[in-house]
């Protein structure tokens, strides 16, 4: 048992990495009667599975209590990962808007500086719900993106900018409160 957060963590990382493969070859890897858009429902079954293994990974950590020095390192990593992958997909097809995938993730790097930087000053900044919501968006508007749901897909994406600025902003707040 106290492996299978680490195995999840670890999946993640591959299924970022299979999610580029299928959008780069999925013409090659499909048999060719089938239809090109079923790339995109692989694309985002992927994507799902994937999203979904963050989930358990963390849920059966914090059930069980297991925390490991590999899992604090590369769950956070993983995550980044896997929708780095997938905003490169939704870039390469032109179905993103690359401001709102900029602002995306400069504020994950942002985030992730200040955390080092909250670590080195053994300060502990606790994930805040926002940070859940945010991500929860961040999958929907993903994964409407893959299916090529391009309404939907980019009202989501929007509101995860939004989302995802405002927790950066708490994030920030309460570590400025804590140091």
């Amino acid at each position: 048992m106290r492996n299978i957060p680490n195995i999840l963590t670890f999946s993640r990382i591959l299924f970022s990495f299979l999610l580029l493969i299928m959008a780069l070859y999925g013409e090659f890897l499909l048999p060719s009667p089938i239809h090109e858009s079923w790339r995109d429902y692989c694309m985002c079954l992927i994507f799902m599975i994937a999203s979904i293994t963050d989930f358990f990974d963390g849920f059966i950590a914090r059930t069980y209590q297991i925390t490991t020095n590999f899992g604090e390192i590369f769950d956070p990593l993983a995550d980044k990962m896997l929708i780095l992958s997938a905003f490169l997909v939704l870039l390469m097809f032109e179905r993103a808007n690359i401001w709102a995938i900029f602002l995306i993730l400069n504020r994950e790097f942002f985030i992730t500086g200040l955390r080092v930087l909250a670590v080195s000053k053994g300060v502990k900044v606790a994930a805040s719900p926002w940070g859940k919501y945010k991500t929860g968006l961040q999958i929907a508007a993903i994964g409407c993106l893959l299916m090529n749901l391009m309404e939907i897909g980019t009202v989501l994406l929007w509101c995860a900018v939004a989302l995802t600025l405002y927790s950066g902003y708490d994030y920030l707040h309460s570590y400025l409160l804590k140091r």
